[in-house]
């Protein structure tokens, strides 16, 4: 049974990791607008290769100026909060013992996916703001792919998970070796719904109610843990979301969506058949955000290069809105809605 002491384990990571973010932006804010951590020159290229003109067209004045990095806040104050309540509970262990939220049973996985991604990505945007195209497509699906096949062992032959969970279904579906290709495949289609950070307040606003649902799962799974770390993840990412609001102070880009996305599919997989629950299950629904990005992408590969003509204006779909019309905030925002309602319908059905 659950009591206000397991809650507080929850609300206080998610607290002070967001309070680390607040105080971690000036110091950021100065470095990255003292030495010009933006793009030096507009424009983007399509994934077909051939200049994205629609994009570069409605983002001609954003697509520079503005920073990337933002993702450093997330990840930082994350870093920050548990390094904080770990040295608080080493030296107060009959007071704050339970506040440390790092432990090898539950979150040592999830957090190593988070600085494994963030540093990756850190290198791309490093690459990209000193004129560079970045880290090129393929070394970074090699590199959640990597990271998710150790990850993925770890879930196979450390912790013996080789089952999922079924839709509507009491009994998990055996995959055996299967699981781990299975994993890496969750894991990179959920990396590529990271292009949702493509508008300001929209990632940042999306991420945070996902992670939320995910805490909630957890908690209610007793998977404390990864309960409080999804929540400072969320935490953190309430405090970017603060100055990427727009007008956005930085990005989240790749050190922050890579991150995230790795870390996500970790704890889905954690609040799965491992923790007696359906966390892979209710994860197409509580980031049906990010499996829309990625499927509209999908589509308009597949009909320019079949029907030879565009279904939408320009892909991914929030751009779509944004090209026909809508106002950036209001796609951002009926996004958020869209996400939260997404959010209660998957966590009510994992906790089914």
């Amino acid at each position: 049974m659950t009591t206000t002491a397991d809650a507080m384990r929850i609300f206080i990571p998610a607290t002070i990791s967001f309070l680390f973010g607040i105080g971690l932006t000036p110091f950021l804010n100065h470095f990255l607008y003292k030495y010009k951590m933006w793009k030096p020159k507009a424009g983007k290229v399509a994934m077909d290769g051939t200049p994205a003109e629609t994009f570069n067209q409605l983002h001609k004045h954003t697509d520079t100026g503005t920073p990337r990095f933002g993702g450093v806040v997330v990840w930082g104050s994350v870093l920050l909060t548990a390094g904080l309540l770990s040295s608080i509970s080493a030296l107060f262990p009959n007071s704050f013992d339970g506040l440390s939220f790092i432990s090898r049973g539950q979150t040592w996985v999830p957090f190593a996916a988070l600085l494994i991604g963030s540093i990756v990505g850190l290198i791309d945007d490093f690459y990209e703001v000193r004129g560079r195209k970045g880290l090129q497509l393929r070394v970074r699906l090699l590199a959640v792919a990597v990271v998710a096949s150790l990850c993925a062992w770890w879930f196979y032959d450390k912790l013996g998970v080789s089952t999922i969970s079924i839709p509507f279904s009491q009994t998990p579906l055996a995959l055996g070796m299967w699981f781990i290709p299975f994993f890496v495949l969750v894991a990179l289609f959920i990396y590529a719904g990271g292009v949702i950070d493509g508008l300001d307040g929209l990632a940042g606003g999306i991420f945070a109610t996902i992670f939320a649902a995910y805490a909630g799962i957890a908690f209610f799974q007793n998977q404390f843990d990864i309960a409080a770390l999804a929540a400072a993840i969320s935490g953190g990412l309430l405090a970017f979301l603060w100055f990427n609001i727009p007008p956005a102070r930085y990005y989240l880009s790749e050190t922050g969506t890579m991150g995230l996305t790795l870390t996500l599919t970790v704890i889905a997989f954690l609040t799965d058949t491992l923790g007696g629950g359906k966390g892979v299950t209710v994860l197409p629904i509580i980031s049906i955000l990010l499996v829309i990005t990625v499927l509209s992408n999908i589509l308009q590969i597949v009909s320019k290069k079949i029907l030879h003509r565009k279904i939408l204006r320009i892909a991914p779909l929030h751009h779509h809105f944004e090209a026909i019309g809508w106002p950036a905030y209001k796609v951002t925002m009926r996004y958020w809605v869209v996400g939260v309602l997404a959010a209660i319908i998957g966590m009510t059905i994992a906790l089914l």
